[in-house]
């Protein structure tokens, strides 16, 4: 009686076919679980148009997908990478948009290059790239400038550690400032699963950076535990517990 042995080298492309196929399926749960309410994920965050709450301020939010209109989302929509614009006579610098690859440079060139020195950086973004955020805030908190938001801006994501670069910070009460976890390409899944010490340093170098700009890292346990489609709405008791904003000084 004969048995039939099976190529080893055909094994091995089996594997690794079947890995692929599993790998494939994880990626297609993840981003449809983002579209679609299905058994054992829970409850949806409410949208970014409901009113926030204390202990109520978790809203969905994925950028890409264009958030429903209405606050704190802008009427218009956000360029996808940051424009700067002089205002109040030069003295301002209105940074509106996403935060691209590559911005943190071409902004802090293009502010050098301004006739008249501005004094203040206005931010209205959604966030975006976190290393050009560390870069372009740096750049912000040597040149001096304080930071603020108007009615109506919002701040979420990466767009915070602009925000704390400001050796001044001013966001009024229709403003509104977010975080949650840094999103590490199109998929959360496949970038967490494999490079996790990558992401571990990253963290690190964020509580650091927040630390340097005179930021109570701790904001950052809200992040940490916001999934990259949704954003932690941060309350103004938070902001300034956590020294975005100056305390009030009871007298």
């Amino acid at each position: 009686m004969s048995t039939v042995r099976r190529n080893p080298v055909a094994r091995v492309l089996t594997g690794i076919l079947v890995f692929q196929l599993g790998l494939g399926v994880l990626l297609f749960w993840g981003d449809l679980r983002d579209d679609l309410r299905l058994p054992g994920f829970g409850p949806r965050a409410p949208s970014l148009t409901e009113p926030i709450r204390p202990g109520d301020q978790t809203r969905r939010y994925r950028p890409d997908r264009a958030p429903p209109p209405g606050r704190p989302i802008p009427s218009s929509p956000l360029p996808d990478r940051l424009v700067l614009t002089q205002i109040e006579a030069g003295r301002t610098i209105l940074l509106e948009g996403a935060i691209g690859e590559g911005d943190a440079a071409r902004i802090a060139q293009q502010i050098e290059e301004l006739a008249q020195a501005p004094e203040r950086v206005i931010l209205n973004s959604p966030g975006g790239s976190v290393r050009d955020a560390l870069d372009l805030g740096r750049s912000l908190r040597s040149a001096g400038f304080s930071t603020a938001l108007r009615d109506g801006d919002i701040c979420y994501s990466a767009c915070p550690y602009l925000l704390a670069a400001g050796v001044t910070r001013d966001i009024p009460e229709g403003g509104s400032v977010g975080v949650h976890q840094h999103y590490f390409g199109e998929s959360t899944i496949l970038p967490a699963f494999v490079a996790v010490e990558n992401i571990q340093r990253g963290q690190g170098e964020v509580m650091a950076y927040l630390d340097d700009m005179g930021i109570d890292p701790l904001v950052m346990r809200h992040a940490l535990v916001t999934p990259p489609d949704e954003i932690y709405v941060l309350l103004p008791e938070e902001l300034r517990a956590y020294g975005f904003l100056q305390e009030i000084d009871d007298e």
